[in-house]
């Protein structure tokens, strides 16, 4: 078993369960604009590849024209500035297997497809305890996931190998870019999609648990 030094985690389905907040804001831009609004488990599975693509999910196939999917995008991102913290939480367990990791000299570090500034705006709030050493959500140096540029780049940030590295998250994005980049990858089943994705796009371990991960510390 390698010795693994540093984990990067996937934030939203991963570290914080964010879902209802993004639909909330999403669909209120929906419903201003009299489009038809979608419920929580539709949402499961729109995220995941940024805000931007998450408008285009939530639209007709006749609505979505360039200029329509960017006004509606400039409506989503000012409504979630506002509301991005209104249910938003950690997963139960992950205080603990943070707790855990910093004991054991694991080192911290987290890749969003998230916008960065939303991404370093939750983490500050929500993570300020642990010390993460890397937050990084998507801007216009850092492609989003699968594409695996921004988990390079935390590797190097940290004067690691991505072989140091186990990759958390829980979508079959984050199992493609944790296998592009070259870390070990692992699934979990708390957030928002199913072992059965996980598993067809490549994850080596399921966790059901947070604290499970430090199975593969040990």
């Amino acid at each position: 078993m390698p010795s693994y030094k540093a984990v990067l985690f996937d934030l939203d389905g991963t570290l914080i369960n964010s879902l209802h907040d993004i639909a909330d804001s999403m669909n209120r831009v929906l419903e201003k604009k009299g489009y038809q609004t979608h419920d929580y488990d539709a949402y499961r599975y729109f995220v995941g590849r940024g805000l931007y693509n998450l408008v285009g999910r939530t639209l007709p196939e006749s609505e979505k024209t360039e200029q329509n999917m960017r006004n509606l995008y400039q409506e989503l991102l000012r409504d979630y500035e506002m509301n991005l913290l209104q249910s938003t939480v950690l997963y139960r367990g992950i205080s603990d297997l943070l707790d855990a990791l910093v004991s054991n000299g694991i080192r911290l570090t987290i890749l969003s497809n998230k916008a960065d500034h939303f991404t370093k705006k939750i983490a500050a709030e929500l993570l300020k305890a642990w010390p993460f050493e890397v937050v990084l959500g998507s801007r216009d140096d850092v492609p989003r996931k699968p594409d695996p540029k921004g988990a390079l780049m935390v590797c190097d940030a940290l004067q690691l190998q991505p072989s140091d590295f186990l990759y958390l998250g829980d979508t079959s994005t984050d199992m493609q870019t944790a296998i592009a980049a070259g870390m070990y990858p692992v699934g979990v089943t708390w957030g928002f999609r199913t072992k059965a994705e996980l598993l067809e796009n490549g994850a080596r371990t399921i966790i059901d648990k947070p604290m499970e991960l430090l199975e593969l510390l040990a």
